[in-house]
């Protein structure tokens, strides 16, 4: 392998699967190559298929073996990518998330030059008991130290890194891609949706996405003529989204649309009048970033990563209070955003969370690394400043 390539894991693979830190990688390693380096990317078997292409987008492509087990999927993937890369000799590793950064100290002894992104406290996940949560401290605390540089994809993670291990870091968000609003609405009809007239809200089916809140909000809300649609599937099965199923069915006003992926999702997103997140734990949600790409209204929970996107108190509300979601669902399916509105929230996500500035950024961390010069010196205001014209109000600098 060549001393300048790129070797990645620590997601599932891509594209088109569900996850925040999928839709990252999927977008992030395309643009570095574009940008003149050779990438590796390491898939987990469960989640492709054997055939899978070789090359994607110009990312080479390895299917690397892991069961398909909640708690031992992501370790096992970790120490085999960690020892194809000690026979590889990349120029530099870069790990996703805190759980497989558990190897690093493994590749750093051997030489080898690691980026850790810190995507989010996983083990603050409701779904976690206290043996992952251990592992995945662990994996935090190992990467943090001893990575040779280090990414955060929020403010509220750089300020845990430097306080937390006294190491410098990066602040580097997630991004989104900005592309014009659909015109038509067959995945909309599909579903029984009538256009500006449903809530979305779009994630994993597990219990930090907090999806029951939501419904039973909506639910109580009584909403006359609107509808909730939930995006989004079970990657393990799980109690949580059985119960989530079970209180959904009946409700000819709530449609369970299942995991959906490009057009479809676009769609969903375009003709939603409102968008919720309610999570009690996120690290910079993508699906928020791109609920606002389309312009749309939003509601979010009040952890530290969604006030980052999001600070006007009449769009957020005290994670876990189902009464007051209600009250702000039933406040904002009453008003609408303007079409001068709606293009300046999506000018603001399209300079904020540019996925080509985002690259580069991350190129320049790499070549630092690597002992490249800097390729100049990038301006990056859109990410440190937002444009007062939002209607969400503007988040404050790095």
């Amino acid at each position: 392998m060549s001393r300048r390539e790129i070797y990645m894991f620590g997601f599932r693979g891509f594209p088109r699967i569900q996850g925040g830190i999928e839709t990252h990688a999927e977008n992030l390693a395309p643009r570095v190559v574009e940008l003149g380096r050779r990438v590796t990317v390491c898939m987990r078997s469960p989640y492709v298929t054997p055939d899978v292409p070789k090359v994607w987008q110009g990312v080479r492509v390895l299917r690397l073996w892991t069961l398909s087990n909640k708690y031992l999927e992501t370790l096992l993937h970790s120490v085999v990518c960690a020892i194809v890369a000690m026979v590889r000799r990349p120029g530099l590793v870069h790990i996703h998330g805190i759980g497989p950064a558990i190897v690093t100290p493994l590749l750093r002894a051997v030489g080898l030059r690691v980026v850790v992104t810190h995507h989010g406290e996983d083990y603050n996940r409701e779904k976690w008991g206290w043996a992952a949560r251990m592992v995945l401290r662990t994996g935090e605390a190992l990467g943090m130290r001893y990575a040779s540089k280090r990414i955060a994809v929020s403010r509220s993670i750089g300020e845990l890194i430097t306080s937390k291990y006294g190491k410098p870091c990066e602040v580097v968000p997630n991004g989104v891609v900005f592309s014009d609003l659909p015109q038509q609405s067959e995945k909309v009809v599909e579903f029984g949706l009538e256009p500006g007239r449903y809530v979305l809200t779009v994630g994993r089916l597990v219990p930090e996405k907090r999806q029951l809140d939501l419904l039973r909000a909506f639910l109580a809300a009584e909403l006359p003529g609107w509808k909730l649609a939930i995006v989004g599937k079970i990657d393990h099965q799980n109690e949580y989204a059985d119960q989530l199923v079970r209180e959904a069915a009946g409700h000819q006003n709530v449609v369970m649309a299942g995991f959906q992926t490009g057009d479809g999702l676009r769609q969903l997103y375009a003709h939603a009048a409102l968008f919720v997140l309610p999570s009690s734990h996120e690290g910079l949600p993508i699906v928020l970033l791109e609920a606002l790409s389309y312009g749309l209204h939003v509601l979010v929970s009040d952890i530290a990563p969604n006030l980052e996107v999001v600070t006007d108190p009449e769009h957020i509300f005290h994670v876990g209070d189902c009464e007051e979601l209600g009250a702000k669902l039933s406040a904002l399916t009453k008003t609408r955003l303007s079409e001068v509105e709606r293009e300046a929230v999506r000018r603001e996500s399209a300079m904020r969370y540019d996925w080509s500035d985002i690259a580069l950024r991350t190129l320049d961390i790499y070549d630092d690394l690597l002992g490249r010069q800097q390729q100049g010196n990038l301006s990056h205001a859109g990410w440190a400043a937002g444009s007062p014209s939002s209607p969400y109000g503007t988040p404050a600098n790095n």
